[in-house]
């Protein structure tokens, strides 16, 4: 059966089951230009609400796993709105807004806690875990894009929120995405290149990764953000897969690279601390040991070196609490 336009489908490439390339609402991308729908979709009492804030939900712990909170229009705080779908005859909205278990859940339920995407995208279920994406991408967005660039008057959000006009000049302005690299780099051993940024604890590591530069291919984006971070020269580069990571609006392009024989890493010792290739064996003991922390398992990057382990890998040391890609 084909899919409906604008429905979103589970990832299913070789990196398998991407926490937040996950969806299953149709995101009703024909109704975003008809204000009427819109408003009448809005005032429907069946509408669900998804409020976000600073990357943030509420998450209530459910029979059958952790699901999000949804509110109905009329409880829902004030806020930019943004439409985010529609499945079944419900419409979902979200609301970047205030954000307070204690203000909107009018219950005693302690199974009720704000989590971030980051937490709960990997636990969620596909339509939350899509839904959830789509409305931190989308918020972070008008959260900090509120100006017309050109000149400086406040932009007045569409009705669906998918866009925002200037009412001074007409000009309308769309969210934005910024392409970034992340690479799964190997060698003839078949170890795989891990690093730790400077700013990280000394037991964190992850992959090599960074922003495509303007006039580069994502291609050349890998071997470049190689080289300059480790000094290792790569070739044989195949795309793997992508997941949107919009804290605040990236979107993560996985990508397998091998290394060139005879080479030496070196660090800068500024962005990178140290990289290290690991060996399968290397990288399980250290993570038992507690020696080792990895990506949590809503990003691409835990993903990508669980491809190369060849299995799933245990969440080890909690010291992933920071930002992570």
């Amino acid at each position: 059966m084909t899919a409906p336009a604008g429905t979103q489908q589970s990832s299913a490439g070789p990196l398998g089951r991407l926490a937040l390339s996950r969806g299953t609402v149709d995101r009703a991308t024909a109704r975003r230009s008809d204000p009427a729908w819109v408003a009448a979709a809005w005032a429907d009492p069946r509408t669900r609400v998804l409020v976000v804030n600073d990357s943030r939900a509420l998450v209530r712990s459910g029979a059958n796993g952790p699901e999000l909170v949804f509110l109905p229009p009329g409880e829902a705080p004030a806020g930019t709105r943004f439409l985010l779908g529609a499945d079944d005859g419900v419409a979902y909205f979200g609301v970047s807004g205030e954000l307070s278990a204690e203000a909107i859940v009018r219950s005693d339920d302690d199974d009720v806690k704000p989590m971030s995407l980051r937490q709960a995208g990997a636990v969620l279920s596909d339509r939350d875990a899509g839904l959830f994406t789509h409305a931190v991408a989308l918020a972070n967005w008008h959260d900090t894009h509120t100006h017309c660039p050109q000149c400086g008057a406040p932009t007045v959000p569409a009705p669906a929120g998918h866009l925002t006009t200037c009412p001074v000049d007409g000009t309308e302005h769309f969210p934005r995405l910024d392409p970034a690299v992340i690479m799964l780099v190997t060698d003839r051993q078949d170890r795989c290149l891990l690093a730790r940024n400077t700013a990280w604890p000394q037991r964190r590591m992850s992959l090599l990764a960074g922003f495509v530069e303007p006039g580069e291919s994502a291609e050349q984006a890998v071997a470049r953000e190689v080289f300059e971070e480790t000094a290792i020269t790569v070739g044989q580069i195949r795309y793997l897969g992508s997941q949107p990571w919009p804290m605040p609006r990236s979107l993560m392009l996985g990508f397998q690279a091998l290394a060139m024989g005879g080479q030496q890493i070196a660090v800068d010792g500024e962005e990178i601390g140290e990289a290290r290739w690991f060996g399968r064996a290397e990288l399980r003991a250290g993570i038992d040991a507690g020696e080792l922390a990895l990506a949590p398992t809503s990003s691409i990057a835990r993903r990508l070196i669980e491809y190369w382990y060849g299995a799933e890998l245990p969440d080890g040391p909690d010291a992933w609490a920071a930002p992570s890609r």
